[in-house]
């Protein structure tokens, strides 16, 4: 069955530093119309960083849009024409002060795919060292903490981490841990 929708006409309602906004008229597989609303933002990236003492890293910061501050795995927006994978490692850096030698693709998030079109890049990496310090950008506050896996598993599983793609990277960190391949 096809399940294809064909842009007939797009309407820009916004664009700004980060996101623009659209609604477009569609065909529907049936023929009939519809109107869909679409964000379009240029993305991100993730990364779940494990310590040798099998802890992740993560930073706690205030998300405007819920109005509270969240505990996630360090992440960042993409710069135009970025690089994914450096974009994480720029993001690590940033954030907590990390870089590793090794690194796991823990793959793509869609985190709303019913009106946005952004792409979360995740993965994962064990550091060898302890890190340093902290070189965020001068709007971002943040602050970082070490919590064991098991914990933070724990933490999901308890709905205390509403991030999905925290979530998503503790998950799937766990279970490479659980295999012998992290």
């Amino acid at each position: 069955m096809n399940m294809e929708e064909k842009k007939i006409f797009e309407k820009e309602l916004y664009r700004g530093k980060i996101i623009r906004v659209h609604v477009d008229d569609v065909e529907l597989p049936d023929g009939m119309t519809a109107k869909r609303e679409v964000v379009e933002h240029p993305g991100g990236v993730s990364v779940a960083v494990l310590t040798g003492k099998n802890e992740l890293i993560f930073v706690r910061q205030f998300r405007y849009p819920y109005g509270e501050v969240l505990l996630e795995l360090p992440a960042g927006k993409l710069e135009p024409g970025e690089d994914p994978f450096e974009a994480m490692k720029r993001e690590q850096w940033e954030e907590t002060g990390t870089t590793a030698e090794h690194y796991i693709s823990l793959g793509n998030v869609y985190p709303t795919p019913g009106y946005a079109g952004e792409i979360i890049r995740l993965w994962a990496c064990r550091l060898t060292g302890d890190g340093g310090s902290l070189h965020l950008d001068e709007d971002e506050f943040l602050t970082t903490e070490r919590i064991p896996l098991q914990e933070a598993v724990d933490m999901v599983l308890r709905n205390e981490i509403p991030d999905g793609k925290t979530q998503v990277g503790i998950l799937k960190i766990a279970k490479l841990v659980e295999q012998g391949l992290l």
